[in-house]
């Protein structure tokens, strides 16, 4: 007899890391938070913010429109200039008014609270308790949240410096398909950008080959099987060359489901993010939408729809890429200096994160000794064990952790790393 009376799902259901960590890092004015991935305080947009709403409230013919609810789908003007900036990002050269093809259609996007609701309609959409998904080994340690209290079963395919190995995600399809397991497979999932945690971006080459396995097993499956590309931190990128996404790949929109935001590269207390769905999705994810809220907040869509439509949007991303960039070179300079020899980085090339990787001896999980010193010591970072999977093929790794030169200051920034550099030679 059940003690409780909660739902399968609530049972589940377990406080999010990220929901602590971020409350540490508020709750410790003291504290140098290296974890949460808040974004940086000094550039948040006030000005901008202030000129526009004072802009739309100033008139009725605008204020009252945006102060009344909106549509589930959302704002038809911020869907129409969300596809147009997704089509100039992928074919900057060509980029019309009104986008030729069906992946870049107002109609297929839908407007969410941040892309993290986007991830969760998604997901309830798709997923039975006990359906499978493949995901990076690490991920973006949210999303397995979301994964677990829907009871969905993860895979891990192993990271490369460009992505996903692609070797290892088709002997995993091809384990399934042997094992009869493929027939609860519904999507591939990708942090294609900047990738939280290790801060890696997928190569054009391996989102197509990505994409044609998925469709050689997919008839082994018996159903579709979607690849999903989280491009949460595409626009945050400052150095290195632009890579078009999988929405390029497929034009007509059948496997493809492409998620962004605007909370990153505009402001993160707006949340706005939206999703783009196939034809075959989009109706069950909008009558899902609409049993959670019938429609994102409509004054904070004519908000971003107003920055888009002029030439706020890029100017503020040109200062804080600017800004990113001079905090990562901040933090890589302290971990040279600061960390052992053996400790191994990758230079960002953009997003918040920068991924250290320990040597295999060294434990950084919440129950570690290095956590529990380094947090004595008022530093906070998110444990690599975090961003694993639980999958019985392989050990979890508990020898990373990622730093995040999101919020804190420069001289914050050189202090925390000194301190986890501190805490590294004080252990041994």
């Amino acid at each position: 007899m059940k003690k409780h009376s909660l739902s399968q799902l609530g049972a589940r259901a377990e406080d999010s890391p990220i929901s602590w960590l971020m409350k540490a890092a508020l709750d410790r004015p003291q504290l140098i938070s290296l974890a949460a991935g808040f974004t940086d305080n000094t550039t948040l947009p006030l000005k901008i913010t202030q000129e526009i709403f004072n802009r739309i409230l100033g008139s009725s013919s605008k204020g009252r429109p945006a102060l009344q609810y909106g549509t589930t789908q959302g704002d038809l003007t911020l869907r129409r200039l969300t596809a147009r900036r997704l089509y100039s990002l992928d074919f900057p050269e060509t980029s019309p008014e009104n986008p030729p093809v069906s992946s870049y259609s107002a109609g297929n996007i839908v407007i969410t609270n941040g892309s993290q609701q986007f991830l969760y309609l998604l997901s309830e959409a798709l997923y039975d308790p006990g359906d499978l998904i493949l995901v990076e080994d690490p991920t973006y340690f949210v999303f397995l949240g979301i994964a677990k209290s829907l009871g969905m079963q993860c895979r891990g395919i192993r990271m490369q410096s460009d992505g996903i190995d692609i070797k290892h995600l088709e002997e995993q399809l091809e384990g399934l398909r042997d094992s009869g397991g493929i027939r609860r497979l519904k999507m591939v999932y990708l942090v294609s950008y900047f990738q939280n945690p290790t801060g890696r971006t997928t190569a054009l080459d391996k989102k197509k080959q990505a994409l044609d396995l998925i469709r050689k097993y997919e008839s082994h499956a018996g159903h579709p099987i979607f690849l999903l590309e989280d491009a949460a931190y595409r626009e945050l990128r400052f150095s290195g060359v632009p890579v078009a996404s999988i929405l390029s790949l497929d034009p007509h929109q059948e496997r493809v489901i492409y998620t962004g935001t605007y909370s990153k590269p505009f402001a993160t207390g707006v949340r706005v993010g939206f999703g783009v769905v196939p034809d075959s999705l989009l109706s069950t994810i909008l009558r899902i939408k609409a049993n959670h809220d019938f429609g994102s907040p409509h004054l904070l869509q004519k908000l971003m729809g107003e920055v888009l439509s002029g030439p706020h949007y890029e100017s503020h991303l040109l200062t804080i890429r600017r800004r990113y960039l001079r905090k990562s070179r901040a933090m890589i300079s302290a971990m040279k200096k600061f960390f052992p020899e053996s400790y191994h980085w990758e230079t960002p090339e953009g997003g918040l994160n920068a991924w250290v990787v320990l040597p295999r001896k060294r434990r950084t999980g919440l129950k570690s000794r290095i956590f529990k010193e380094a947090l004595n010591q008022n530093v906070l970072y998110v444990p690599g064990s975090l961003c694993y999977a639980e999958d019985s093929s392989r050990l979890k790794p508990n020898h990373e952790m990622r730093v995040s030169f999101g919020s804190a200051s420069e001289p914050d920034i050189r202090e925390g790393i000194r301190r986890l550099g501190r805490v590294f030679s004080e252990l041994g």
